[in-house]
C-alpha cells in the first residue's frame, strides 16, 4: 500500500488527462471546472486503497475510482443548486459561475459518464460494480430527499438524522471501498467488511462535516462556514442542542431556525454559542469518535495482514482529526 498523498497524486494526474477538450464546450467546461477544483479526493483514494489492501495493483481500480469521484461531483453540483450555495472548495459553485440550467445538464452528463467508466471491466466485475453503484446512487438520492424534508420539519429525531447522513454520504464511502474489493476479486466476507468500515467512517466524516460547517476555519474548510445554520438545517448539532436545551434556550433556538435575515452574522454567532452552551458541540465530537471506533472494529473481520490493518486504522484516525 502507498501513502495517501501518492494515491491523491495518482487520482489528480488521472483527472488532468480526463478533462481534455470535448464538445459542446458549454456542457463539458463546467465538468472540467468542478473536477479541476480537486478537494480531498477521499472516495477514489479509498477505492485505490481497498484494491491494494486485497493485494491487487491499484491501477486496476482506477476506472472504478474515477466513476466514484465523477458521481460524487455530479451530486455536489446538484446539491449546491438545491442549497443555493455560493462556494464549493473555496471557489464559485457551478450554477453561480454559469447558471442553474447548465449545472443541471452538466451534472446529468456526469452521472452518465460515471457509469461508462465501468465498461472496461470483465462482465462479472462490471455486473457487481454496476449493481452496487445503482443501489448506492439511489440511496444518495433518498438521503438528499430526507435532508430536504428535514428543513421544514420540527420533529426530526437523531435516528432519522443518522439514517439520512448514512444514505446521503456514508453509503458512497462504503461503496467506494467495496468497489476496490470487487475489482480485487476478494472474498464476499472481506468485501462486506470493508464496506462496513467505509460506511461507519462515512458517518463519522459527515458528523465532522456538520461540526466544521459551524466551527471550521473558512480558509481551510473551503465552504461557507455557517451554511447549515443559514439554511436552517436540522444537523446533529441542532438536534443535540434541542435535546439538551432548557425551555427558554429551546424557544430561542426554534426562533433562530425560523428566520432568514438579510445579514446572517448575528444568527450564526448566536446559534454557535448555543451549540457550545447546551453541550451539543461536545456531544457531536463524541459521536464522531464513536463511529470512527465502530469503523475500526470492523478491521478484525478482514483477512488481511496486520500491517494493512494498521494503515487503515491510521487513515481512519487521521480523518477523525481533520480540519478541512
Amino acid at each position: 500500500m502507498q501513502a495517501i498523498a501518492q494515491y491523491q497524486e495518482m487520482v489528480s494526474a488521472h483527472f488532468n488527462s480526463l478533462i481534455a477538450k470535448r464538445e459542446p464546450n458549454n456542457l463539458y467546461e463546467p465538468i472540467r471546472y468542478i473536477l479541476s477544483l480537486g478537494g480531498k479526493r477521499l472516495r477514489p483514494v479509498l477505492t485505490l486503497m481497498a484494491a491494494e489492501v486485497f493485494d491487487v495493483d491499484c491501477q486496476k481500480a482506477l476506472a472504478a475510482a474515477t466513476a466514484v469521484e465523477v458521481f460524487h461531483n455530479f451530486s455536489l453540483i446538484h446539491d449546491d443548486i438545491m442549497d443555493d450555495a455560493p462556494l464549493r472548495r473555496g471557489n464559485e459553485t457551478v450554477h453561480e459561475k454559469w447558471n442553474i440550467n447548465t449545472g443541471i445538464l452538466s451534472g446529468d452528463a456526469m452521472l452518465i459518464l460515471a457509469y461508462q467508466y465501468f465498461e472496461g471491466y470483465e462482465p462479472v466485475i462490471f455486473r457487481d460494480l454496476a449493481k452496487l453503484f445503482s443501489k448506492t446512487a439511489l440511496e444518495v438520492c433518498e438521503g438528499q430527499q430526507y435532508d430536504v424534508d428535514f428543513e421544514t420539519r420540527e420533529d426530526v429525531t437523531i435516528p432519522e438524522y443518522l439514517k439520512m447522513i448514512e444514505f446521503k454520504t456514508a453509503v458512497l464511502v462504503g461503496a467506494a471501498m467495496k468497489m476496490g474489493a470487487i475489482v480485487a476479486e476478494t472474498s464476499q466476507e472481506n468485501a462486506d467488511a470493508i464496506y462496513d468500515f467505509g460506511l461507519n467512517l462515512g458517518i463519522a466524516f459527515q458528523l465532522q462535516d456538520d461540526y466544521l460547517d459551524a466551527f471550521g476555519d473558512p480558509k481551510t474548510f473551503g465552504k461557507q462556514v455557517g451554511g447549515d445554520i443559514i439554511e436552517n438545517k436540522k444537523t446533529y448539532l441542532y438536534l443535540k442542542a434541542m435535546e439538551f436545551a432548557k425551555p427558554d434556550e429551546k424557544e430561542q433556538l426554534l426562533h433562530l431556525f425560523s428566520i432568514q435575515p438579510d445579514d446572517n452574522t448575528d444568527k450564526i454567532n448566536s446559534v454557535k454559542e448555543m451549540f457550545h452552551q447546551t453541550g451539543a458541540s461536545a456531544a457531536t465530537q463524541t459521536a464522531i469518535q464513536h463511529y470512527t471506533f465502530k469503523a475500526l472494529e470492523t478491521l478484525d473481520k478482514m483477512h488481511i495482514s496486520d500491517d494493512k490493518k494498521k494503515l487503515l486504522k491510521a487513515f481512519g484516525e487521521n480523518l477523525m482529526n481533520r480540519n478541512v
